[in-house]
């Protein structure tokens, strides 16, 4: 199943990846709203767990992403290549933009997938249950150990801070700079590879 993904990555233009990324983002904002409809009494109740006036928005977010890349950074130095090789989809997405179309997508991306699962699945399911199924979502790692196990670190860790905070701005801004950076890193490593 994973080898036949890898191959219709591959095969995929640019054009049909970045279609596939915004139809996913938007289904699941979609899924966020309608879910957010049936839980949450009234819009207040789930704003309330929007506050950007938190400035643990960028001490306690900014710092968790920090350490988030430098455990990565380690493990990437410490482990083999292909324990990272996600099939291809994330470079496919990034390594073709510009860095405004990356802080456009990384913005999206973290703030969906944020809204989703820690304001809604966490805050209605719990913890556990909002990482499983933010780890069952990028499906594409399962058959690699040691990216499926930091997905899911990473997302249960997200959900700590989420419950000390109360603050879904801490959560969309950490999660926004680890995947800026892996990011932009993509975009950098693919120029290089030109010349």
């Amino acid at each position: 199943m994973f080898r036949k993904q890898a191959e219709v990555v591959k095969m995929m233009k640019d054009k049909e990846i970045l279609f596939h990324l915004y139809l996913t983002q938007g289904l699941l904002l979609i899924v966020s709203v309608v879910l957010g409809f049936i839980f949450f009494d009234n819009i207040e109740s789930f704003f309330f767990f929007f506050d950007i006036t938190d400035l643990s928005i960028f001490v306690y977010g900014g710092t968790f992403a920090f350490g988030v890349l430098m455990i990565e950074w380690v493990l990437i130095k410490v482990f083999p290549k292909e324990m990272f090789d996600d099939g291809g989809i994330n470079e496919k997405v990034f390594r073709g933009r510009n860095v405004f179309h990356i802080l456009f997508l990384v913005l999206i991306i973290s703030f969906t997938e944020e809204i989703l699962f820690r304001g809604i699945i966490q805050t209605q399911f719990g913890l556990i249950t909002a990482s499983i199924v933010f780890g069952l979502l990028h499906f594409r790692y399962l058959n690699k150990l040691l990216l499926f196990l930091l997905v899911m670190v990473i997302s249960f860790m997200l959900g700590l801070i989420f419950e000390w905070t109360g603050n879904l701005f801490v959560t969309i801004f950490s999660h926004f700079l680890i995947d800026l950076v892996f990011a932009i890193k993509i975009r950098m490593d693919y120029l290089k590879s030109l010349h």
